[in-house]
């Protein structure tokens, strides 16, 4: 799984690969070393070929560079050289994926065009890491993951990391937290955790599983009572202690003489089962359980703790104890959270100079409240941008890891995440706008490459509405009926837009070569196929429910209807298991029918029908609402519809294309700036209409963004016709019922009172005061005429 393979597949010819003295001649090689550790690439730095300043020393830093007469009866050479072994490692995956070889090609399919002849550009480029530790963390693997390894590797070993290695690092990671529900990556397969030494990667363990012991070996390994017995520090500390000294000791047997950098370990606690302490003093046990694992670590070590990375994570409760003045030592990191829905909790505040630094754990996948969503990937990657944006320019720089679920199907966002990880100054709104097109290209080819880009750009949109996990029949509102047609209402115009998207997707489908269909259906169809078919499922039951209780003969059809979206989602997961020879059979194994609870039920549940006695069989007549348009008379306006704005040097309004609900948000650009007043004028102008006079009412939909400072929560101002400015404000509470609501819907609708309005055409003024808030729509309506196009209140 090395470079001299992916020659091998562009080129079909097998190139001579590990030679360590050059041939005595050639027209053209590729020289492959790190520094210090290669004779050849000290040679050209001694000789002064190449310059070294710029990467030695530089975690993870490589360089590439094409020179001629490198060595004598050597016509040219390309040169990759690395500050150490990972930076080697990816300066050559950097020329694998640019040749042609997708990151994705074992993981989704993705085959590799065969290539006469690779032409480089003479010169030379640097790059290094922005965030030092870059990873991801393989969760709630059950049944899927979980059931599939199983299945083709015997179990979650060796085998199967080694594929998970090769990923991360041709996606420029660095770090892992390994699959844990049930399982012990240091303990299942003791080749493993070696492996990932070996290959240069960094393994960690979640933010509840300290001192690189799985909380599962904590339960299953009970021998002589070391293990086993109370979760409690206070009652069996010694046991806990001796539990923890022997993960640090198998994580440095497993070392051998890697460096101590390449460790990361976790540290802290929290209740057995990821669960809050029920220590009553818990903020002071916490800090007497880090000096104690700290001890433990330079025992074991041979070295001051502060010379072995660690990171204690900020996750829930434990964030509320940070918050209340926990202490934390200056060379752990600090690892930030999201509210598991993908809205960070809290970032740093100044002073920024600690030497551990911050990081963010973010999610695209939960098992909790308000629901579980593990199914399909419903994250935006703009919603991705904004949120880690954000975090960077606080100054979370340390340390970036990513829930990915079962990593299948979480391909597009997990490629965003780690790339922006990369170089979180390179990902500019501009360059988000591009991704999804460079990213299909990748894997699809340049000819259908911005097409394919376009339709994940737009599943994304939809997806991200409301967790299907969450879409029932009772979610969305139907129309009207009558004896001749019956009204999709906003439940028809949604179904309709995924029609519309399944539609385009299957034109495209028509047009792609063989060789990508397995890498199609993986990446694109089956997440857009199956929702579609979901809302379909959800949208009969609607109908069906509505309709029997009027006795109205159409609801067996709608009845017919649900069956058979229960049996096309079975068809299409059969679909996906039985690509490539079987390949992913397992990969798909989610439920996603019948929730009752926040967990996932154990098997899809087709839930009861009502059948009527003269069973109708003929597809009524339905008429759909239309799908709402980005301006609708003035009365309601996406926020990228702005007449005019105003700004400073360095602050303005800016739209970020498909960020929300929309057409695109808006947020005030840079991030991370601190609250500014009316006098700054930071603001934003619409020209909006009102159409029955009256006490006016502007709702505004946020984006559900979090106060990250933990004040009083986010502010906008609001001014019409230049009238005195209103400050409209979210302050959402994590599990408290607004913010349940909000993460349900994917935003939060706050209505502002503007007084008495005429008729007609007004100039609606947005005032930027606090930092983290995004708008995506607005409406103006008076209390006497409903906000144009507004949903029913969320369920």
């Amino acid at each position: 799984m090395g470079f001299s393979e992916d020659l091998s597949r562009v080129a079909a010819v097998a190139p001579t690969a590990g030679l360590k003295a050059l041939p005595s001649h050639g027209d053209a090689v590729v020289v492959i070393g790190q520094i210090g550790r290669s004779p050849l690439i000290d040679r050209l730095i001694e000789t002064g070929r190449i310059a070294d300043a710029e990467i030695t020393g530089k975690w993870e830093a490589y360089k590439q560079i094409v020179l001629d007469h490198p060595f004598p009866g050597i016509a040219r050479a390309l040169i990759i050289a690395g500050a150490d072994r990972r930076g080697t490692i990816f300066g050559t995956y950097d020329l694998s994926e640019k040749i042609g070889v997708s990151p994705w090609h074992w993981w989704a399919d993705v085959p590799v065009a065969r290539r006469a002849n690779l032409f480089l550009t003479a010169g030379s480029r640097i790059d290094a890491p922005k965030v030092k530790y870059r990873g991801i963390f393989i969760n709630d693997e059950e049944p899927s993951f979980g059931k599939w390894g199983r299945e083709k590797f015997g179990g979650i070993n060796a085998k199967l990391y080694s594929h998970v290695f090769d990923l991360i690092l041709r996606l420029k990671g660095n770090y892992l937290w390994p699959a844990m529900w049930g399982k012990a990556i240091g303990a299942d397969d003791a080749t493993t955790m070696p492996l990932a030494q070996s290959r240069g990667i960094i393994l960690g363990t979640s933010h509840h599983e300290p001192m690189m012991r799985a909380q599962v070996e904590w339960h299953r390994d009970k021998k002589d009572g070391i293990t086993g017995g109370a979760w409690s520090y206070a009652s069996n500390g010694q046991n806990l202690r001796t539990f923890w000294r022997g993960g640090i000791e198998r994580m440095v047997k497993s070392a051998g003489a890697s460096r101590p950098q390449d460790q990361l370990v976790t540290i802290g606690m929290r209740g057995d089962g990821d669960e809050p302490m029920s220590d009553s003093n818990a903020s002071g046990m916490l800090e007497q359980i880090v000096a104690d694992q700290r001890n433990i670590l330079a025992d074991v070590t041979g070295r001051p703790a502060s010379q072995t990375p660690q990171v204690w994570a900020l996750y829930k409760e434990v964030q509320d104890y940070f918050d209340q003045g926990l202490k934390v030592p200056d060379d752990v990191t600090l690892l930030f959270a999201d509210d598991n829905w993908g809205q960070i909790r809290r970032l740093p505040t100044p002073p920024l100079d600690r030497p551990g630094g911050y990081g963010v754990y973010y999610h695209f996948d939960y098992v909790g409240g308000p629901r579980s969503y593990k199914w399909l990937n419903t994250m935006q990657i703009e919603k991705i941008w904004q949120q880690m944006d954000l975090s960077y320019q606080r100054g979370a720089q340390r340390l970036w890891i990513a829930n990915v679920g079962d990593l299948k199907p979480m391909e597009f966002p997990t490629s965003f995440f780690m790339k922006m990880a990369w170089n979180p100054d390179a990902m500019s709104p501009e360059a988000l706008v591009d991704f999804p097109t460079d990213w299909a290209t990748t894997q699809f080819g340049k000819t259908l490459g911005p097409t394919i880009g376009k339709l994940l750009t737009d599943y994304s949109r939809l997806a991200s509405r409301r967790k299907p996990e969450l879409v029932d029949a009772e979610g969305f509102a139907l129309g009207s009926v009558s004896p001749r047609a019956l009204d999709g209402g906003e439940f028809g115009a949604i179904v309709r837009e995924w029609d519309i998207l399944q539609a385009r997707m299957s034109k495209v489908r028509g047009r792609l070569p063989v060789a990508y269909r397995h890498a199609w259906f993986q990446l694109v169809e089956y997440p857009i196929a199956a929702l579609t078919n979901l809302y379909h499922f959800h949208y009969a039951i609607a109908w069906n429910r509505r309709l029997a209780g009027m006795q109205d003969q159409r609801a067996d059809y709608f009845a017919d209807i649900a069956q058979a979206a229960f049996r096309e989602d079975k068809r299409l997961s059969e679909l996906y298991h039985a690509l490539n020879g079987g390949k992913w059979d397992g990969m798909m194994s989610q439920t996603k029918f019948g929730y009752t609870s926040w967990n996932d039920p154990k098997m899809d549940i087709m839930p009861p029908l009502a059948r009527l006695i003269n069973r109708s069989t003929k597809p009524p007549a339905v008429r759909f609402s239309s799908i709402p348009n980005r301006i609708l008379d003035g009365a309601a306006v996406e926020a990228a519809a702005f007449t005019s704005r105003n700004g400073s040097q360095t602050l303005q309004w800016s739209v970020i294309p498909h960020l929300g609900d929309a057409s695109g948000a808006i947020i005030a650009l840079p991030q991370g700036q601190p609250s500014t007043t009316i006098e700054d004028a930071i603001h934003i102008d619409y020209d909006m209409a009102l159409r029955q006079g009256g006490e006016a009412i502007l709702q505004l939909s946020l984006l559900p963004t979090l106060d990250t400072n933990g004040t009083d929560g986010l502010r906008i101002g609001v001014s019409v016709d230049g009238g005195d400015v209103k400050i409209a404000s979210m302050n959402l509470k994590v599990d408290g019922p607004e913010w349940t609501r909000a993460v349900k819907n994917n935003r939060f609708l706050v209505d502002v009172a503007l007084g008495t309005l005429k008729a007609g055409h007004h100039s609606v003024r947005l005032w930027r005061i606090d930092d983290n808030v995004a708008v995506s729509k607005l409406s103006l309506s008076s209390i006497s005429q409903p906000p144009a196009k507004r949903s029913p209140a969320p369920k």
